[in-house]
């Protein structure tokens, strides 16, 4: 049972409220299939899995490592395409590691959604209008994500 405080519900408009949402969605993990885009509506959605890190960084004892089922919505989409995607399997898993937004003419821009891979999904964007909530699902899993960085210069 999922206490109803318990669930994340964010809406980002700026670059600020961006990196909140993309903070909640690192090591989400999804499958093609649950990815989304509907150019009539300007809608561009998928349906992750995403890491609880802030209950896997509880200070209390109830601390447990879990993913929960959430929906992750952008508005105003104009256009969306793929880089670099090396399968077209609808089972294909995918990890998401960041949300980036790149300023064009303002508000508008390019909104990327980065996976590992060196993989890429760019939304451009009438302006940023994200929105991700948790739908209630939630299960224990075993391990912490993990990024081992070899080449810290490669960051800059």
């Amino acid at each position: 049972m999922t206490d109803q405080n318990d669930i994340l519900k964010l809406m980002a408009l700026d670059e600020e409220g961006l990196s909140i949402i993309s903070a909640n969605c690192q090591d989400a993990v999804l499958r093609l299939d649950d990815i989304g885009y509907v150019p009539k509506a300007r809608r561009f959605a998928l349906m992750i899995n995403r890491f609880d890190w802030e209950q896997a960084y509880s200070e209390d004892k109830s601390r447990q490592l879990r993913r929960r089922r959430a929906a992750l919505r952008f508005e105003c989409v104009n256009n969306a395409r793929h880089i670099n995607f090396t399968s077209k399997k609808k089972d294909h898993v995918l990890k998401l590691l960041a949300l980036k937004f790149e300023q064009g003419d303002a508000p508008s821009g390019f909104l990327s959604l980065i996976f590992s891979g060196e993989s890429e999904i760019r939304l451009e964007v009438e302006c940023i209008e994200v929105n991700l909530e948790d739908l209630g699902a939630i299960w224990e899993t075993k391990s912490l994500p993990d990024h081992h960085i070899e080449d810290q210069e490669t960051l800059s």
